[in-house]
Parts: C-alpha cells; structure tokens; sequence
C-alpha cells in the first residue's frame, strides 16, 4: 500500500514538474510591456505587426492563419503593417489599401506568396497595382485607396505603434497592450499565444 501511495506521489511530482516545464517563461519567451498600452476593443487584441517581405512572419503565416479560423470568439487578431524604413512603406500602404476595400483576407497570402515564393518586385504603386489587378483587384479604386489623404494617418499610425509597443523585428505579436512575443519558431510562437491569452483572460477576469 506504502508503495502504492509513494507511486502516486512520485507521479503526480513528474505530472506537475511537466506542466511547470511547459509554462511560458516571462523574460525568455514572453515579456511584459512598460508602460502597458491602452486596448480598445472589448475582446482580448492580438496584434501581430508583420512584414510581407519578412520570411520569418511568411514562416508564421499559415500557421496562424490555421490558428485565426479557430480564434477564441473573445479574441481578436488584428494585423499591423511594420515600417522601420521608407522602403517597406508600400507594402503598409498595400495592406491598407486592401483592407479599406475589404479585400485583406482574400490577398494577404497571395501578397506574401507574391514576394516570399514567386520573387515579385512589388516596390511602388505601379508595380502593386499591376499585380494586385491580375488577382481580380480593381486597378482604379486600388490606386485611389493607396493614394488617399486617409492613407498617410494609417500609416503615421502604424509608425507609432511601433515605437509605442517597442517593436525591434518582425513578427511579433502584443496580447492585450501588455504581454509581447517575438523571436520565437511558429509553433512555439503559438503556444505561447495561447498561454498568454489564458493569462490576460484570467486577468482580466480578476483572477489577477
């Protein structure tokens, strides 16, 4: 019976010391945003600045495309174009473009196929525009939104997020204005999401 018991024991030790091993680890796979930064939306915000042009969020891509088709309904996951430097700007201006014509979900992963696997010079209006039209985008109106006054707030926007949340690569991902991941494999990326959701949603709870 003694034997029984320690056997349980020494089970349930090794059980806790797993899950304990599985934790995300602040400082090393997640870290905390000083100061925190205001969220708007009611729902848990995922942000996840990107680049087209960066094969390390092309990597994370599909698998967190796979992962927003089963989003939590009290998550939201918004993209946030990252410009460092003028010359990713047009691509920030092409996902605005897209998205303010409610064609974002149809065209980011041709957009990122485009430059990551087929090697596309997407540098400038003209090029984009010529590409995005083959793919049953209207040329015109695509031109109009990508040159439209409202265009340069969005981006001025995005330019401020970026140093607001500190953001030094791509991607990254900021749960709830307060907890950021960055530099990890996809899919420790998204295991680490998901436990950093639990948290902010325990917190926001007042579990915390």
């Amino acid at each position: 019976m003694k034997n029984f018991i320690k056997g349980i024991l020494v089970t349930a030790l090794l059980f806790s010391g797993s899950v304990a091993a599985s934790a995300a680890e602040l400082g090393k796979e997640y870290r905390l945003l000083n100061p925190p930064q205001p969220v708007s939306s009611k729902k848990i915000e995922v942000l996840e600045f990107f680049y087209y042009g960066c094969s390390h969020c092309f990597d994370l891509h599909k698998p967190l495309s796979i992962w927003e088709k089963k989003i939590p309904k009290d998550v939201e996951l918004i993209y946030v174009p990252t410009i460092f430097r003028d010359s990713m700007e047009p691509m920030a201006r092409t996902f605005y473009a897209l998205d303010s014509m409610g064609m974002i979900h149809k065209m980011h992963d041709a957009i990122y196929r485009a430059l990551m696997e087929e090697s596309r010079e997407l540098r400038d209006v003209a090029s984009i525009s010529d590409y995005v039209s083959t793919k049953g985008v209207d040329r015109k109106k695509f031109t109009a939104a990508y040159n439209s006054f409202a265009m340069q707030s969005k981006v001025t926007r995005a330019k401020q997020m970026i140093r607001s949340y500190g953001v030094g690569g791509t991607p990254t991902l900021v749960v709830d204005g307060k907890y950021l991941i960055t530099g990890l494999y996809p899919q420790d990326t998204l295991r680490v999401l998901n436990e950093v959701i639990a948290m902010a949603r325990d917190e926001r709870s007042g579990g915390r």
